[in-house]
């Protein structure tokens, strides 16, 4: 079930705690984040790339159109890839990209935490979900020690996805909160 968990992030208080979509949306809206429930698509477990991506074809032309995104692909990443350790690390540590990432939740879930304002927004996104970080905003993204996500990824220029980090302990000191 999707959750969002805001913490005060000099005192780590929890602010916030709900699993209610609409709510979740609301508080995340004022960031400029977007957070969207969406039907899942009706595939087998683990369906190729080309089907989950056609599945969602109609959702995505118009997100896409809207947000003057160019390209979507599916990324799969689960416990027994050979680099899932790697991929995971990668992404842990707080950083920020040039362009908004925007990801759609097939399968599996991850955990979105965004560092605003002075607080720590964490976002436990699942199997529905739609979330789009705006670029510049400080984040770290974890799919668990055990990853199992299928998300669709949309963009406009795949040079915006290099993480650049900001070298702060932050993603250490508020771990992923668990659904």
């Amino acid at each position: 079930m999707s959750r969002l968990v805001i913490h005060d992030a000099e005192t780590k208080a929890v602010l916030a705690d709900t699993q209610d979509p609409a709510e979740i949306a609301a508080k995340l809206a004022p960031l400029g984040v977007r957070f969207e429930r969406w039907e899942v698509a009706d595939l087998p477990p683990g369906a190729e790339a080309e089907a989950v991506l056609a599945a969602y074809k109609p959702r995505l032309d118009a997100l896409m159109g809207e947000t003057k995104a160019g390209t979507a692909d599916v990324i799969r990443l689960t416990a027994d890839h050979p680099q899932a350790h790697a991929i995971r690390a990668k992404f842990l540590a707080e950083h920020r990209h040039t362009e908004d990432e925007v990801r759609f939740f097939h399968e599996g879930a991850g955990n979105f935490i965004l560092h605003v304002g002075g607080k720590v927004y964490d976002a436990h996104c699942t199997r529905g979900d739609l979330i789009s970080v705006p670029a510049d905003t400080h984040h770290w993204f974890d799919a668990g020690p055990n990853p199992n996500v299928t998300a669709l990824r949309i963009f406009t220029d795949t040079t915006g996805w290099t993480p650049h980090y900001t070298g702060t302990d932050m993603s250490e000191r508020f771990p992923a909160t668990t659904a």
